[in-house]
């Protein structure tokens, strides 16, 4: 470990176990199913159990970030031992994480002012976000000053974007995403949305019918971006709960010379809320490495 700690919330959906290979600290996020009693995401509750709860058609997930205490009780032990503390929020855009984690910088630093917080905002969410803290990581095992990592960090957040899609645009419709008609008329024509997440903000790029066409749809989406390049850049598989969809996705960009990381990533309960147990689709992110800062 250098001289300073790597922080992220939960919602950068990064499995536990590379978090803990990469000496990733995290402050999680809470789920709830009755609006009453909130569970911390993997520390309380583990994704598997998340998705089957979202099975229940009467399930109404909610979600609630991380209170300032939350993340003071993360970043003291840290800033005890001497060692300054990088956070990496998900995107201020969805989530008041970056605020929270602000405040709490701001009332540490009373208390510790010999030593650094720095909070940033990945604009980023689940596996792009993910992608900035792995980058983040490997930058820090190269020798990168926080000074130097944070003006990487800077740059390469700009370069990541997810492309996902959603078999049933139920959650969307509950989440206020979309309207009841749309929804409606989704399901009847078997309607499929192309979704990206680009800068920190969600749009609807496309729509197109039926399962295959809209696998087909993120992948070629994602080789038209960054095809030519793919040796520069990192691409994972994210998914909900659909296991074959998420190696349908494989294979095709297997097919097509990506590499992308063995394992596919969970969507955890931030944005699994909004979009249901069916997302699926393809993160990616620039390797620092081919960086021009």
């Amino acid at each position: 470990m250098g001289s300073y700690q790597i922080i992220s919330d939960s919602s950068c959906d990064l499995p536990k176990q590379l978090m803990e290979e990469l000496q990733i600290d995290f402050v999680p996020y809470y789920s709830s199913f009755d609006g009453v009693v909130y569970k911390k995401e993997l520390v309380e509750m583990q994704p598997a159990e998340f998705y089957e709860k979202m099975r229940d058609p009467h399930a109404q997930p909610r979600t609630s970030l991380p209170p300032i205490q939350d993340y003071i009780d993360i970043f003291e032990p840290y800033l005890k031992e001497g060692i300054d503390v990088l956070c990496i929020c998900l995107t201020a855009k969805f989530s008041g994480s970056y605020q929270s984690a602000s405040n709490a910088k701001n009332i540490l630093l009373e208390n510790y002012p010999e030593r650094r917080i720095e909070i940033l905002d990945s604009i980023s969410a689940t596996g792009t976000q993910g992608l900035l803290v792995y980058e983040a990581a490997r930058m820090r095992d190269a020798g990168y000053s926080l000074d130097q990592l944070i003006q990487a960090l800077d740059l390469q957040k700009t370069t990541s974007k997810i492309n996902f899609t959603v078999d049933s645009l139920e959650h969307l419709q509950r989440g206020g995403r979309i309207g009841k008609a749309a929804s409606l008329a989704g399901t009847i024509l078997n309607i499929k949305p192309i979704i990206v997440v680009k800068n920190g903000e969600l749009f609807p790029e496309n729509k197109v019918r039926g399962h295959k066409k809209a696998l087909k749809t993120v992948v070629d989406m994602t080789n038209a971006e960054i095809g030519e390049q793919k040796e520069q850049y990192h691409v994972v598989i994210i998914r909900g709960d659909r296991k074959e969809a998420a190696q349908e996705i494989r294979q095709s960009l297997e097919a097509l010379g990506f590499t992308p990381f063995p394992e596919e990533w969970v969507i955890g309960v931030t944005i699994a809320v909004h979009a249901g147990p069916t997302a699926v689709g393809i993160c990616y992110i620039k390797k620092y490495e081919y960086l021009s800062c």
